[in-house]
């Protein structure tokens, strides 16, 4: 059999490393070898339970060391990670549960989203319930305490292979019902490297991770990124400018990954504390992606800070395709291709884009996902010729350095680095007794991005009311089916949505009439 290059490099940092600091959490620090043996307990006992290689089960929790054990605990199994948003309600991860047959779902007590997963439907199939509770309390009957896991022997036996599924990520549901995007290891390890190497990361650093673990961007930059390096994760159940600042003063971070939106929060605290810009100002590295930065913010950030941020472009199907270079970060790009990644800016007729010209991105990326899980037409309708379709209008600059401008299809905003479909939420409301007709879109937003913005026809029986109180009434009636981001933010009362000659709903006239 072909030696397992790429998990046998993960594994090695793991159980090579032993004493090194791997991870610190609210003032505990674990080391690379605690990670190991806890991992492999955590695995011992998810063995013990019946759960077998090529299982699925979903983690429903923030950031925490737990998540991280269990992580390695399902690669040493075998058993496929697959992480869910946690703003997300019921009917969404019941959706995410059954389309990926989840054996066992892994949730933390008392948290807005385990109580969520506890209003699943009683229809839905009986899996294992792990929970993360710090109390040590008796959890409801049927229920596993995680802690109790860990008291298993440890799992012995062979790694995973290259090929095998590493995890499986949940999309955004722009196009549908939300798809898992496979990932194998090779994908996952050799993806983050070249990107990671591009960064000159090392076991000398000290990361900062505040961002979610159920997106790429901490998962696989963040987290995959210090345990391929022998780094130090210096790990956040959420973000707060004012710790991360602080983080690099007191606990000597080197790198921070972040979204626009907390470089927005971290300008205010700028703002706010002179000193914070000589307190980051000892940093090596800040990175941003999942939506784009303003030039404005990039140039406000190294002006206080001496750093001037990197960006990258990358996605869950592709994973990270694009990125300024350590020596060259141009503002308002996302770079070049990285190592093992290439791609192609087209015109509407499938023709190369000059220079300057808009056009679709498509990519090849040594981060390639296996496919849709279980979706095999969509999977091949998602490429052209052995390209990937982004969705995403880019133009090629000088170098090749490319900036992106936007989205090819309307339906899709970005908010705060969450990719949102509009369609989801016009779902949602058409549901509402008072809603005629709805049309949502993403107007610019420079904290978030975009924010999200309903214009709507009421029924003729509906009662008068101002944008104002129908925005608390469908913000409240949206709050029952979607996580909290997707909700409008804004409502614009309209007597009819504009529309072409064949009917269809003219939503850039709508985005024109904000402005």
């Amino acid at each position: 059999m072909k030696p397992s290059v790429r998990v046998g490099r993960f594994f090695d940092e793991l159980e090579g490393r032993r004493g090194g600091p791997a991870l610190i959490f609210e003032g505990k620090s674990y080391s690379f070898g605690d990670l190991d043996d806890l991992s492999r307990r955590y695995a011992g006992g998810l063995a013990a339970m019946g759960i077998q290689p090529g299982d699925r089960i979903a983690v429903l929790t923030d950031p925490c060391p737990e998540a991280v054990i269990a992580l390695l605990g399902h690669y040493r199994l075998g058993a496929l990670h697959v992480p869910v948003n946690t703003r997300y309600r019921a009917a969404e991860i019941a959706h995410i549960l059954r389309d990926s047959g989840a054996r066992a779902i892994l949730t933390q007590a008392g948290s807005a989203a385990d109580d969520e997963a506890a209003r699943l439907p009683q229809t839905e199939p009986p899996r294992h319930r792990i929970v993360i509770d710090p109390s040590g309390a008796s959890p409801p009957s049927g229920d596993v305490r995680f802690d109790r896991l860990l008291e298993w022997e440890p799992l012995r036996g062979a790694r995973p292979r290259d090929a095998d599924t590493a995890m499986l990520i949940y999309t955004s549901g722009t196009t549908g019902p939300s798809k898992g995007v496979a990932l194998s290891f090779q994908a996952i390890f050799d993806n983050t490297l070249a990107v990671t190497n591009l960064w000159r990361f090392s076991s000398d650093d000290r990361v900062a991770i505040a961002l979610p673990l159920f997106h790429v961007h901490g998962l696989c930059l963040g987290v995959h990124g210090a345990l391929l390096h022998g780094s130090t994760m210096l790990l956040y159940e959420k973000f707060d400018a004012r710790r991360i600042v602080e983080c690099f003063a007191r606990d000597g971070a080197t790198v921070f990954q972040g979204v626009p939106t907390m470089y927005v929060r971290l300008l205010e605290e700028l703002a706010r504390s002179p000193e914070a810009g000589s307190m980051l100002s000892g940093g090596r590295l800040f990175t941003a992606g999942s939506a784009a930065l303003s030039a404005e913010d990039f140039a406000t950030f190294e002006a206080a800070t001496g750093h001037r941020i990197l960006e990258r472009y990358g996605m869950s199907e592709t994973l990270f395709t694009f990125s300024n270079l350590y020596e060259d970060r141009r503002p308002g790009t996302v770079g070049i291709p990285v190592p093992g990644c290439d791609a192609r800016v087209v015109d509407d007729g499938g023709r190369e884009a000059g220079e300057g010209e808009p056009g679709e991105l498509l990519v090849r990326s040594n981060g390639m996902m296996t496919g849709y899980w279980n979706r095999a037409a969509e999977t091949s309708a998602s490429f052209r010729g052995g390209w990937f379709a982004t969705g995403d209008v880019v133009r090629r600059g000088p170098d090749s350095f490319l900036t992106v401008v936007g989205r090819k299809s309307i339906d899709f905003i970005k908010s705060g680095g969450f990719k949102i479909s509009s369609r989801e939420i016009e779902d949602v409301l058409l549901r509402h007794e008072a809603v005629k007709e709805v049309a949502v879109i993403g107007v610019p937003d420079r904290v978030w991005g975009e924010r999200v913005v309903a214009a709507v026809v009421l029924n003729p029986g509906a009662r008068a009311a101002s944008e104002a109180e129908v925005l608390r009434d469908l913000s409240a009636f949206c709050s029952r089916f979607l996580a909290d981001y997707k909700r409008p933010r804004e409502v614009r009362l309209c007597e009819e949505l504009p529309r072409n000659a064949m009917g269809k709903v003219q939503k850039h006239e709508i985005r024109k009439s904000i402005g």
